[in-house]
């Protein structure tokens, strides 16, 4: 087995070079998603979170309100890093989980706060996917965060040009669509060579 992580910062295109390595038969997990499709949607996590917060972060359909809640955790010094105690512990089990079912896979894990949250021992190898700060801000803006909540949360993470020091692999996204691929081609043939 072999476990890679993928970092870069909001915006960069993670879950794009997640995407292209699943053409060369990685198995991808993106950890956002888990929290957003399997840990927040747990019945006794929504009870906390309902406990904590109150009914304002309980959307009309019973499950949690991510906007409301983001805002509620960004917005308040502490509740982002209870929310990460809560939720983060259910998110490694899960990984554990997948891992378990695949064991001679080639993994991809996509995790925003990687290197935040010294987490590089869980990988074989680090990849950060990069672009320019305007990209990033015009990307955030077409998913419709706002420049205040984008800054806020990238306010949360380290420094892109620290992710890439810290990482073994850099991927440029700044580019046309092609040149990306010729990145991750570059890349799928780096790990594959490592395994």
């Amino acid at each position: 087995m072999m476990i890679s992580g993928i970092t870069g910062g909001m915006g960069c295109g993670k879950s794009t070079v997640g995407r292209l390595l699943e053409r060369y038969g990685f198995r991808r997990l993106d950890a956002d998603a888990l929290v957003h499709e399997r840990v927040l949607t747990a019945p006794d996590v929504i009870e906390t979170l309902c406990q904590r917060y109150g009914p304002s972060v309980r959307a009309a359909g019973g499950l949690i309100d991510r906007k409301e809640l983001a805002r509620v955790v960004f917005g308040q010094e502490g509740e982002l890093k209870w929310l990460e105690e809560l939720t983060h512990p259910r998110v490694f089990a899960l990984w554990r989980e997948y891992f378990a079912r695949e064991p001679h896979a080639r993994w991809i894990v996509e995790v925003p706060l990687l290197f935040e949250k010294g987490l590089e021992n869980w990988f074989d190898f680090t990849v950060c996917v990069a672009c320019s700060p305007h990209q990033q801000l015009a990307r955030l803006e077409q998913r419709g965060i706002s420049r205040g909540l984008a800054g806020q949360r990238l306010a949360k993470q380290l420094p892109l040009v620290q992710k890439i020091a810290q990482s073994d692999f850099v991927i440029w996204n700044s580019g046309s669509p092609e040149f990306l691929q010729a990145e991750v081609d570059r890349l799928a043939k780096a790990l594959i060579s490592h395994t």
